[in-house]
């Protein structure tokens, strides 16, 4: 069989602008911003970024019939268009799970379809656990359960033995005396009060994680380090999550898999994801016997990626 080569353009549906933004205040610190596009009729779905901390993307609105779905988007607490920009206090999974509640109660949608990839499965995962009555399906990307063995793979040791060229600017910003904690190293930067050391220590957390995140390295990826105004946020929402392992038992997921066994869940997964190894989604797909599995042989982590995006597409096609 000759497989026929296509562009990202060509698998994805036509660029589309939302038809309705707003601002939703979820705490006494924190405004959300969310948008909606597509059919204000449609099937609803409620597309969960990734990071933590960055931010819904225009491109996201692409992977969905426009005809069909009624999209939602919104920008987790302290990234995007949300307030306080980059706010680390009262930011956290449970924080972000209510913030869903809250908004599927404020656009009043009884039940809707949950999209997210990398931290994005991670939110969607905990989100349906909790409330597992208001997700008629997942649709699920990049598998990131937010254990210690996975973050330890991504940020300390694991990665670097496939990326030592880009790990190593990573590592060396750090000094050799607080490289045997990267993740705590960084964190501890991330919060300084010297700008230009949050700034710094933004940037290479972010190259590190661009530079990974394709099987074939995209330069536009690596530029996402040099705009200081989404670096910063990024890293300080992830390293901030992290080192306090989601605010969550170790094992969450799993270990609350029971809720979720009823609800259809789709899990396409690169082959070659380095950021969020297919140990996991294997995992997680071995938990959930009536899930689907696709592992794409031809794909890192990136939704951006030709063959990841040609299967969301075909798995939001099959959402009835």
């Amino acid at each position: 069989m000759q497989i026929v080569s296509q562009t990202i353009d060509e698998v994805l549906y036509p660029a589309i602008e939302a038809h309705t933004t707003g601002f939703l205040q979820v705490s006494d610190l924190h405004t959300i911003a969310w948008e909606r596009s597509g059919n204000p009729n449609g099937l609803p779905v409620i597309v969960i970024h990734g990071g933590p901390g960055g931010g819904s993307q225009p491109s996201y609105r692409r992977y969905f019939d426009p005809e069909k779905f009624d999209i939602i988007q919104f920008d987790q607490r302290g990234c995007g268009q949300s307030t306080p920009y980059a706010e680390l206090e009262d930011n956290n999974t449970h924080a972000s799970v209510s913030d869903l509640e809250m908004l599927r109660e404020h656009l009043d949608i009884e039940q809707w379809h949950v999209f997210g990839g990398s931290w994005g499965s991670t939110l969607s995962l905990i989100y349906a656990q909790n409330h597992p009555s208001r997700a008629l399906s997942l649709t699920l990307r990049g598998i990131f359960m937010c254990r210690k063995s996975e973050l330890h793979w991504f940020y300390q040791d694991g990665a670097s033995h496939v990326f030592p060229d880009a790990f190593e600017p990573y590592r060396d910003h750090i000094p050799l005396s607080e490289q045997g904690d990267l993740i705590k190293a960084y964190y501890s930067r991330l919060i300084s009060e010297n700008v230009e050391v949050r700034r710094a220590a933004a940037r290479e957390w972010t190259r590190w994680e661009m530079a990974t995140s394709r099987l074939f390295p995209d330069p536009e990826y690596l530029d996402k380090a040099e705009d200081l105004d989404f670096a910063v946020a990024f890293a300080r929402i992830e390293c901030h999550y992290f080192i306090n392992a989601i605010f969550v038992e170790e094992a969450y997921i799993l270990n609350h898999v029971s809720t979720i066994q009823n609800i259809p869940t789709t899990i396409v997964q690169g082959r070659y994801d380095m950021v969020c190894p297919a140990r996991s989604a294997w995992e997680l797909h071995k938990a959930l016997p009536n899930s689907k599995l696709v592992m794409v042989a031809d794909a890192g982590h990136s939704m951006g990626e030709v063959s990841i995006a040609r299967e969301l597409v075909k798995a939001t096609d099959a959402i009835q």
